[in-house]
């Protein structure tokens, strides 16, 4: 999003340790219960493991004639979950209203009022930033916000493995006191927090691979400590933040780790930075939850940015993260929708995405 601009594992994860540990040894009564649910065929055949949130009223939030973060996204993303084989495997999860005691736990409360206030007075940008809004932009945002947290509900209760979230407006741009780049309230910043005071998690990995910087949710948990924010995205370009020297500080120190790469990167670069970069200092921070900022401008052919991220990639980087998310996070993975802007290119994307998701039971 932004401004309008042109090796082997040699060991088990949890999962296989409870399967291959029962046929050798007898284990607690909780476990004994967890492992006959897992190898139970005919639950593992009917189980629809990864959720979707997604709502008709997400396309109320209008911005304007011609504007790329348009209603237009919404049912481009959903037509192409429509027709495709992760369709019949999707749990679909109804969002909700975020609260105004979730939005401030990533907010200022001045902000909160300001963009209340803006809203009500029919304005058609927040004054605080690019960001366009209409009379419905309030309640869809707070529906946007709430869509992550069920959606971290569903996972962290096991009623899905994983989810997408379709949501719109963005989140990522949105700082503690300011709405930009067509973001109102940080989605992801606000799930992340959440999962933690409801939720009890400890640690949180957000890994951002849209193509513009998501210096929102860096600043929210810039000095932080129990959230570890990774961001490729494309350099120089919006939102102009991002570089390598930018680490965190305070308890949040070396929690942040940006790869600002440039224009005509690729798999190499991107998937390179998750694989050489990422996986060895996420490993060491050994993260409770997974939460992708799931930005699609950073494919082929999208009109504001210049990366060269295919549907395949997509997958790959998708397959990545679920294989981390197994490895420390019992498989918890929330994936929330950001930038994408070439529609069929973003249908084709998230469909890859989901697809990916979906397939891993």
């Amino acid at each position: 999003m932004g401004m309008w601009e042109n090796t082997e594992v040699g060991m088990f994860n949890r999962r296989d340790f409870i399967s291959k540990s029962v046929k050798t040894a007898a284990l607690p009564a909780c476990l004994l219960s967890l492992q006959s649910r897992m190898l139970n065929s005919e639950e593992l055949t009917e189980r629809k493991p990864t959720g979707l949130v997604s709502d008709p009223d997400y396309v109320k939030h209008l911005t304007g004639f011609r504007h790329p973060e348009s209603p237009k996204r919404f049912d481009a993303v959903m037509n192409g979950l429509k027709k495709s084989e992760a369709w019949a495997k999707l749990v679909q999860i109804k969002p909700r209203a975020a609260t105004d005691a979730e939005i401030v736990a990533c907010h200022s409360a001045e902000y909160l009022r300001t963009a209340k206030a803006d809203i009500a007075a029919g304005l058609s940008n927040l004054s605080t930033g690019d960001t366009s809004i209409c009379g419905d932009s309030l309640d869809i945002a707070l529906k946007a916000a709430g869509g992550v947290l069920e959606a971290v509900d569903a996972v962290v209760a096991k009623r899905v493995q994983n989810a997408f979230c379709v949501v719109r407006p963005p989140g990522h741009h949105a700082t503690p006191t300011r709405g930009m780049g067509f973001c109102v309230f940080n989605n992801i910043a606000i799930g992340a927090r959440y999962a933690q005071k409801k939720h009890g998690i400890e640690k949180v990995l957000i890994v951002d691979w849209d193509v513009h910087h998501g210096n929102g949710t860096q600043d929210v948990f810039y000095e932080d400590g129990s959230v570890f924010f990774f961001s490729t995205h494309q350099h120089p370009w919006y939102p102009y933040s991002g570089m390598e020297d930018e680490t965190g500080s305070g308890k949040g120190r070396n929690t942040v780790l940006n790869c600002p790469l440039p224009a005509g990167s690729g798999n190499k670069e991107i998937v390179g930075a998750v694989k050489d970069k990422l996986l060895p200092v996420a490993d060491k921070f050994r993260p409770d939850l997974i939460l992708l900022s799931a930005g699609f401008d950073s494919r082929i052919e999208d009109p504001l940015g210049m990366f060269k991220l295919t549907d395949e990639d997509f997958a790959e980087l998708t397959k990545l993260m679920m294989e981390f998310a197994d490895e420390h996070a019992e498989g918890r993975l929330v994936s929330v929708l950001e930038g994408g802007y070439n529609l069929d290119g973003l249908a084709q994307a998230t469909t890859a995405h989901c697809e990916a998701l979906a397939g891993k039971a």
